[in-house]
């Protein structure tokens, strides 16, 4: 039942729901990208010529679960902020954008086996990556702090898929 209560829109959402809407998308963002990807490392990406700055195929996986528990933990805190807080909505907006790009990126490079694709859908998510720190930034410090390593990796990643399209094109 509805309390009146429940209809201000100063009203944090419950612990339970700000969790599952934290955790299930980017849950679901890893699950896509591994299911574009793992298939084409020991094929395609194997035969791919890479930069000597090109990391072990093994490191990706840790550095991704914790950048995805950083990037849930930062919606999750966003999330937590009562319902009508100033710039909440348009927050949770970019966020949610910058990951179906992330999911893109994905299915571009190795699901459609392009660095090209790649590069189309990487350089439109690391803006996109830096609104979301921009949007978090005024309403939860720590919230925003905590998608720099994503930024970062992103930006590392961006270099790789630009040197990967170079010495394959």
């Amino acid at each position: 039942m509805t309390t009146p209560t429940d209809m201000r829109s100063d009203h944090r959402p419950p612990l339970w729901q700000a969790l599952a809407i934290a955790i299930l998308p980017v849950v679901a963002a890893s699950i896509a990208g591994s299911a574009a990807t793992v298939p084409q490392i020991p094929t395609w990406y194997a035969g791919l010529a890479k930069p000597p700055f090109n990391p072990p195929n093994w490191i990706f996986a840790p550095i991704w679960t914790m950048l995805f528990a950083l990037i849930a933990l930062g919606a999750f805190r966003i999330l937590r902020l009562a319902v009508g807080t100033p710039g909440r909505r348009r927050a949770l907006l970019v966020y949610h954008l910058q990951l179906l790009f992330n999911i893109g990126w994905s299915f571009a490079f190795f699901g459609a086996n392009s660095p090209l694709a790649g590069l189309a859908v990487i350089l439109p998510l690391l803006v996109l990556i830096a609104a979301t720190i921009a949007a978090f930034r005024p309403l939860d410090r720590l919230a925003s702090n905590l998608l720099w390593p994503y930024l970062a990796w992103v930006a590392f990643a961006a270099l790789l898929n630009t040197s990967i399209w170079w010495l394959n094109g």
